[in-house]
């Protein structure tokens, strides 16, 4: 699909990754006293989800201008990616535009769309908001008694299945649910724009192909976040959900008395000095 050779690019990304899956944990959701058990225990193991066309174009293409194969001004023909992927131009074009709203292809009058150089502080810049929007939307939903929390411990739950059977993308979509429903929680028409502007879920997506964190570590650290929010405490809670997402800002935490997801965990992007 490049200029720089005539072989047809592999798009690992639209794939299951080549992780050797790990056994599930033996996690149950925590219970409110009297409740009763999770739904979700009795539910039939979860397949690998599957990304649409246009999904699976994106991050095929997000994974080769992160790698560097596709390189900066390069440009991208929307014929020959869709015959590379065997797809109709449509969502070839649809894959394209969201490339644009991240930030990662422009397009220029007379030359069409073109790769951009490959920005990491463009994510941790996301996070930044992100944490900003997810702390205020917390205290929120807490104030007014509003969180989901058993719709939560499924997401959670989700997410270590995922886990298991190596599914990086059903990881990533089932991290989207549980923070989409804290913000739609929080009762706030505007902050819940702003929040889905954000492209949450690509953004998301890229983040994980990017730093290729220990999946299963992924999951617990939304299942703690999930514990201190069911404890009740707004500040914790919101202190909580702003470390969690300024982990990947790569922001220092340094008003916690200890890192909150129980041991030192800085997420490193590509070139990051160590």
């Amino acid at each position: 699909m490049t200029t720089q050779t005539s072989q047809t690019p592999s798009y690992p990304s639209s794939q299951a990754p080549s992780q050797t899956p790990s056994p599930a944990p033996s996690h149950t959701p925590a219970q409110t006293p009297g409740q009763a058990p999770s739904h979700t225990a009795a539910q039939p193991p979860s397949r690998p989800s599957r990304p649409t066309l246009s999904e699976g174009i994106r991050d095929g293409l997000v994974e080769l201008i992160v790698s560097g194969r596709l390189k900066p001004g390069e440009r991208l023909i929307e014929t020959r990616i869709a015959a590379d992927f065997g797809t109709s131009q449509a969502p070839v074009r649809e894959a394209l535009r969201e490339l644009e709203g991240l930030g990662l292809v422009e397009s220029r009058p007379r030359r069409g769309r073109l790769v951009v150089p490959f920005v990491e502080q463009t994510i941790r810049e996301a996070y930044v908001v992100r944490a900003a929007l997810e702390e205020t939307a917390t205290r929120l939903a807490m104030l007014n008694g509003k969180l989901p929390l058993t719709d939560m411990r499924s997401d959670v739950d989700d997410m270590y299945r995922s886990a298991a059977d190596g599914d990086v993308r059903g990881i990533g979509l089932a991290s989207t649910r549980f923070h989409r429903r804290v913000i739609v929680a929080g009762r706030n028409l505007l902050l819940e724009r702003a929040w889905e502007n954000l492209q949450i879920e690509a953004r998301t997506a890229i983040a994980l192909m990017v730093t290729n964190p220990v999946l299963e570590q992924v999951a617990g650290e939304h299942a703690e976040l999930l514990r201190v929010l069911e404890a009740g405490d707004v500040e914790a809670a919101c202190l909580h959900t702003r470390s969690h997402q300024w982990a990947y800002a790569d922001l220092p935490h340094a008003d916690l008395p200890q890192d909150v997801h129980g041991a030192a965990r800085t997420v490193r992007f590509p070139g990051d000095r160590v």
